[in-house]
């Protein structure tokens, strides 16, 4: 794996529900049955998210007929090598959806390196559905890359009004912050500049299937 590549949040979120498949069944999931588990509605975009983790050898097709993927590893319990885990600050609850206060104590959370930057990093567990259209859902965990810039279109943590804390996509003018939800059915946000701190840039994102 030394040509191996970050992955983005859709291909560890592909990744991850291989994993958990396995560890309930393990025969290998076709392209369908992945794309009915994600709800996504293109295979041809799963193709190439498939690929990518083929390339990074972390998957590879099944010679068993039309039997989709399963993983290199299949006692692979984790999303990625475990010797290359560390943990990072784990920092409460943030909103998509209405901005939400974190929490003043944190504990630690392990995540896998390949969901982080070289830069500090912690996580958060997102509330709410307003960045479903991004693939950002209700308890996904997401690593954020601590800085206080972003470019416009990033998707951000951002401090509002000193106290709260939501996840959204930036738009910024010299006159207006603009806090954008990534769902149709809701409206962006306007403020001051003064009245937003970038807290940080989305950079790993999480999910678990237990229920």
């Amino acid at each position: 794996m030394s040509d191996y590549h970050p992955l983005t949040r859709k291909q560890h979120e592909i990744y991850q529900f291989l994993v958990n498949h396995y560890q309930q069944s393990e025969s290998a999931p076709t392209l369908s049955e992945i794309c009915i588990g994600l709800g996504l509605k293109s295979r041809g975009s799963l193709h190439k998210h498939i690929q990518h983790l083929v390339e990074a050898g972390l998957v590879e097709p099944s010679n068993r007929q039309q039997r989709g993927i399963r993983l290199t590893t299949p006692k692979l319990s984790t999303a990625i090598d475990l010797s290359t885990d560390e943990t990072i600050p784990y920092l409460g609850k943030i909103a998509a959806g209405q901005p939400l206060e974190v929490m003043a104590n944190f504990s630690r959370i392990t995540i896998p390196t390949q969901l982080k930057t070289k830069n500090e990093c912690y996580v958060l567990q997102v509330t709410g559905d307003s960045m479903i259209d991004l693939g950002i859902y209700d308890n996904d965990w997401v690593i954020i890359e601590k800085r206080n810039y972003a470019k416009n279109g990033d998707v951000i943590a951002a401090l509002v009004n000193n106290d709260e804390v939501t996840l959204k996509i930036i738009e910024q003018t010299p006159n207006k912050t603009i806090l954008i939800p990534a769902n149709k059915s809701m409206q962006p946000m306007h403020f001051d500049p003064n009245n937003v701190q970038i807290q940080g840039i989305l950079v790993g994102q999480m999910r678990s299937y237990i229920h």
